[in-house]
């Protein structure tokens, strides 16, 4: 059911309508009977304090009836609960208890707090989305049937959630493997739809977006929040980072005072966080700004409006998200989100026009995650007893272990009984775990006055800071006193100026529908785009207005994005038409970007296997990043290949290998690695009471790669071919965990099948600059880096950016053919003396008669004195002479064995030895190209008098060797001709098209400008213009203007037009033509007047006198 609809109340009702009833009749115990399951700790925390509140009201209702009840008591349980509320909740078990999977899971293993919920009747399960498509939905099936497992009977489920898709797959989860006849899930499903009225808009800035976020536009974005927040009661500002959590926190600060802006996200202690939510719902605070902290089920109070900063990741998110507003009788959701970048404008339109047509992102659940399950067989036989039948039937009852194999579940157990690397378990290994992620723990920052924690830190940012340093956590400075063993001691700085902490970690990659949405906005944009450059665009930014919900600017701004990109490129990238883009550097490489927008984990897979293949290729290692909208490799010189070979470059049948061998090379595998062997419980946490410190374990977790894969962290000198992965249960997982979370790999595949069957079409464009669309992903975050390259020495930073005016970027997709003109006049030798022909003839290996032209008569001399000779031979029934340089005579033997040379010359002593034919072929050929520029290689081939086959294979060898590139470089050459050109030449030609295209936009001295102003506003004499159609022509040019009324009769308008005859004004004011009057008061307030009352003054009232 939609968000705030009462969902929870519904699961609730019939649990506390049992309870009253068995307080009623005097039969209340104290044992838990019902578990409500949240994934997150902020939504806990509130269900508690809604819970609270009826009860009480029932107590005082009942009381007032005069039949007192006993207390029905309401307890949180979670990783945040302190040690004393633990131990009372054990000794007093709650009726009802609130907890999280994690926590779940502690207490079903724990022995004293198992037979407080081996009582229990029902369990429910909130926001069941938001942990059904990773490892936590596994982790919690397999809790569940522990639970029931306890209990010795089935408890009642419930799950529910607003976004779920498909619910029946959910509800798998929730029931596990029990079906009906039909294979339906044992349960009932109720949908009523996720669908409510939502109020969305897309807010953009005033000035322009860019790829990156400027500090100007992030002071306007914090502006124009701040006046939203100020027109409302209560606002909830979402990020998408906690770094960025704790920046727009400090910056909305600074606007509205301190002590009126909360940060909430889940690097903040428990204390700070539920002061930031009570303060919001009591409205001592106007705003919080959090992360997906605050995303789920949460009811606030009456929050006005959701402010959102950025694109969402998803469709989900966004109904999430902005739904935590408008909870009470009769309210709508009002969200606006603040785009700021480009493609964030394209990508929040395409998410307002998914939500609005009803689509939602599909969840696939996580297939028999073997980590999970080691942690959970441990905790499970760590609590009672059990057979090995006993523990295969509880697994498999559970829903993503349903096709988990009788080998798998044997190769998991042996590593429990015999240790991951052979090495025996420790017993007790259960009680290292308090969550599912696995990931290694962050810094605590401790308040040293007081030790009160206030939050966690990364442990980079932790190691690298020093004493005295200020940071933000929470919205408040701190500063650092010291740091030792996983902790940094602070005390309070005070408003110090503070840098913001960064936390490192992958970014959750755009969804497959949101991608979906991304690629159909797209096309149907162009699809109302003009046929030409140039054209009106008020077609598509009407369309993306009413779709959409972008305002004017909003919309005109993302009709251009996309119309400069189909100037440049000749289409726009979708999902059915990926593009390849070629383009040089400044450093004279050259950057490929593929427009793909498929989708981070899709793209991250392909740009893995084309690294890859490019290494096996080239023999030489590339960098590379993946975004949401395509990805770049940073080539060298010696990459040379035609661009279309491209998309045939990684195939279906080796796909799976590539990824493999690609992912053991980053840093992908070996994180992921130390994530499930910590989940695995092969990496204790704590050892003898106390917490393992961070670097510790993550050397246990090295160690036991080495021990488990040695290949993997072997000298990759040694490394003979690929890398063979042992077949190790967690190395499987591994694995899969790298295919099929970070990357999708049947993703990529199905878009490979899609590109070969003609499905989805491809295009290959070289271009002089970059596209618009590229901007971004060579801007890419690190985050989306696949190597270790750091961001200073990124080649795809050495690129000159431009305007993305669709009259601009028209001239990126050709190069300019006064350009190509240039440099090949520079290319050609300008030959002075037979000295300088005869090392021309050195470099080019023979000169055809035909072009030697001027040069006959030195060329005839160097055949005098011996120096060359005339070679004549015959190809294709024409006859063919050529001059050649003495030394170059093996070079002509092995092209044309049989050229006849007159005179007979020899090769001086020390060159003369042999070369093969394709030897001699690609010298003549590369020595020829450092002259020519752009050739086909059937005008190349008739130029030199070579045969066909043979200049072509020379021009295939040379172009692997990086030193030649094909395309299509000149407006002339035919359409489906192929032009060859010399690496060097190429990159000139495109520096020349780019000053070209500098130049075109660069700004003129102050003179021209006054002179084109003069002729603009019709002051030159040869502009003036004349009569009542020049007069109005003058006042439409210049209305708004505000100047005194004597100004205008007597210079503005006579200096403009010839003969002015005030009765012309009179006229036209007479028709209705125009309109004059006072825009604003005058001004007469005296000289030192308070500034308050003159800017008051200077406002316009509403009752102004307008003569209009």
């Amino acid at each position: 059911a939609p968000t705030g609809s009462g969902k929870t109340l519904a699961a609730f009702l019939w649990s506390i309508n049992r309870l009253v009833q068995a307080a009623t009749g005097g039969q209340l115990a104290d044992r838990t009977d019902v578990i409500y399951v949240s994934p997150l700790k902020a939504l806990g925390n509130d269900i508690e304090k809604n819970l609270q509140e009826p009860l009480e009201e029932i107590r005082r209702l009942a009381a007032a009836a005069g039949s007192p009840l006993p207390e029905i008591r309401v307890t949180v349980r979670s990783g945040d609960t302190p040690a004393r509320e633990r131990a009372r909740m054990l000794r007093r078990p709650p009726h009802i208890l609130i907890t999280t999977p994690e926590s779940l899971y502690i207490l079903l293993t724990a022995q004293g707090s198992r037979a407080a919920l081996a009582t229990a009747g029902t369990v429910i399960v909130d926001e069941i989305h938001a942990v059904a498509g990773d490892k936590r939905g596994a982790h919690l099936a397999l809790s569940l049937e522990r639970l029931d497992a306890l209990c010795g009977r089935r408890l009642q489920r419930i799950g529910l959630s607003a976004t779920q898709k498909p619910i029946e797959e959910i509800a798998r989860l929730l029931v596990g493997a029990r079906a009906g006849p039909d294979g339906a899930p044992a349960c009932a499903v109720v949908d009523v739809g996720h669908r409510r009225a939502l109020e969305l808009r897309i807010e953009v800035p005033d000035q322009e977006l860019g790829p990156i976020t400027t500090h100007g536009l992030w002071e306007e974005v914090y502006d124009r929040i701040a006046r939203h927040i100020r027109r409302h009661r209560t606002t909830l500002v979402f990020v998408n980072t906690r770094r960025q959590a704790e920046r727009v926190a400090h910056a909305l600060s600074a606007r509205l005072g301190e002590g009126r802006v909360a940060a909430h996200h889940g690097s903040l202690s428990r204390p700070v966080r539920l002061a930031a939510e009570q303060r919001l719902k009591s409205g001592e605070v106007p705003v919080v700004v959090a992360t997906a902290s605050l995303e789920l089920g949460i009811d606030i109070g009456h929050v006005d409006l959701v402010c959102h900063i950025g694109a969402p990741r998803s469709l989900a998110t966004l109904v999430q998200r902005v739904g935590r507003s408008g909870h009470w009788q009769g309210a709508v959701p009002r969200g606006v989100f603040f785009p700021l970048t480009r493609d964030d404008l394209i990508q929040c339109a395409a998410a307002v026009r998914g939500v609005r047509a009803g689509d939602l992102d599909r969840t696939i659940l996580p297939d028999k995650p073997l980590d999970v399950l080691a942690q959970q067989m441990v905790a499970a036989v760590a609590a009672a007893e059990m057979d090995e039948e006993e523990l295969w039937d509880l697994v498999r009852r559970a829903r993503p272990y349903h096709s988990l194999g009788r080998d798998e579940f044997e190769a998991v157990l042996g590593i429990l009984c015999e240790g991951v690397a052979g090495r025996r378990g420790r017993r007790g290994a259960y009680i290292h775990r308090d969550r599912v992620h696995g990931r290694l723990r962050d810094y605590d920052v401790v308040e040293e006055a007081t030790g009160a924690l206030v939050g966690r830190l990364n442990e980079d940012f932790a190691i690298e800071s020093q004493r005295g340093d200020i940071f933000l956590l929470g919205n408040t400075s701190w500063r650092i006193r010291r740091v030792v063993s996983g902790r940094v001691l602070v005390e309070n700085a005070h408003g110090l100026p503070p840098s913001a902490p960064f936390w490192l970690g992958e970014a959750p990659a755009r969804t497959r529908e949101l991608s979906h949405a991304v690629s159909e906005l797209r096309e149907a944009v162009a699809e109302r785009l003009p046929p030409s450059t140039g054209g009106d665009l008020d077609a598509a930014s009407r369309w993306l207005s009413e779709e959409s919900g972008l305002d004017e600017a909003g919309a005109r701004q993302a009709a251009v994005y996309i119309a400069a990109t189909r100037a440049a490129l000749g289409t726009v990238p979708t999902e059915r038409m990926v593009v390849a883009e070629r383009f040089f550097d400044e450093s004279g490489g050259m950057q490929l970007v593929l427009h793909a927008p498929f989708g981070g984990r899709i793209n991250r897979a392909w740009g893995l296997a084309l690294r890859k293949r490019f290494c096996l290729t080239f023999d030489f290692e590339l960098q590379a990043a993946a975004t949401d909208d395509g990805l770049v490799l940073s080539l060298g010189e010696q990459h040379s290949f035609p661009l279309e070979s491209v998309f045939a470059m990684v195939r279906r049948p080796t796909l799976e290998d590539d990824l493999i061998q690609a992912m053991l090379a980053v840093p992908m595998f070996p994180t992921r690695w130390r994530w499930n062997v910590t989940r695995a419980l092969a990496v204790p946490r704590q050892q003898g009471g106390r917490r393992v410190p961070i670097a510790l374990q993550r050397m246990r977790a090295d160690d036991l790669m080495a021990a488990v894969f040695p290949e993997q962290v072997a000298c990759g000198d040694n490394h003979a071919g690929p890398i063979i992965p042992p077949d190790h249960p967690l190395v499987n997982e591994t694995i899969r965990n790298c295919l099929h979370e970070a990357m999708d790999a049947e993703g990529l595949r199905a878009v490979l099948e899609a590109i070969e069957r003609g499905e989805i079409r491809t295009a290959a464009v070289e271009t002089p600059a970059p596209s618009p669309m590229s901007h971004e992903i060579l801007n890419a975050n690190p985050y989306a880096f696949l190597d270790d390259a750091p961001l200073e020495e990124r080649r795809a930073r050495a690129v000159s950016l431009r305007r993305t005016a669709p009259e601009l970027a028209g001239d990126l997709g050709r190069l300019d053919p006064a350009a190509v003109e240039e440099v090949r006049a520079q290319s050609w030798p300008d030959l002075r003396t037979p000295h300088e022909l005869h090392d021309l003839l050195l470099s080019v290996g023979l000169l055809p008669v035909g072009e030697a032209g001027a040069w006959k008569a030195m060329a005839d001399a160097l055949v005098g004195d011996g120096r060359a000779a005339m070679a004549g031979w015959t190809v294709d029934g024409q006859a063919r002479a050529a001059y050649v340089a003495a030394e170059r005579l093996p070079w002509l033997r092995a092209v044309l064995p049989g050229a006849r040379v007159t005179p007979a010359v020899t090769a001086p002593a020390g060159v003369a030895h042999e070369v093969t034919e394709d030897e001699a072929a690609q010298r003549i050929v590369r020595g020829w190209m450092e002259c020519l520029g752009p050739v086909t290689a059937d005008s190349l081939s008739v130029r030199l008098g070579l045969p066909r086959r043979t200049v072509d294979h020379a021009l295939v060898m040379l172009e692997a060797s990086g030193g030649l590139l094909r395309g299509r470089f000149t407006p002339d050459a035919p359409p489906d001709a192929v032009e060859w050109c010399d690496r060097r030449l190429l990159s000139r030609i495109h520096r020349l098209t780019l000053g070209r295209l500098r130049r075109e936009i660069e700004p003129v001295p102050p003179a021209t400008f006054m002179r084109f102003l003069l002729r603009w506003q019709h002051l030159h004499p040869g502009t003036q213009l004349h009569g009542q159609p020049g007069l109005l022509e003058v006042i439409a040019q210049l209305q708004g203007l505000e100047l005194p009324a004597t100004a205008w009769e007597a210079h503005v308008l006579p200096g403009r037009l010839r003969a002015y005859d005030p009765a012309d004004l009179e006229h036209l004011c007479l028709a209705g033509r125009i309109a004059w009057g006072r825009l604003r008061p005058p001004r007469d307030d005296p000289e030192g007047s308070d500034p308050e009352h003159r800017r008051a003054r200077a406002t316009l009232p509403r009752q102004a006198p307008l003569a209009f």
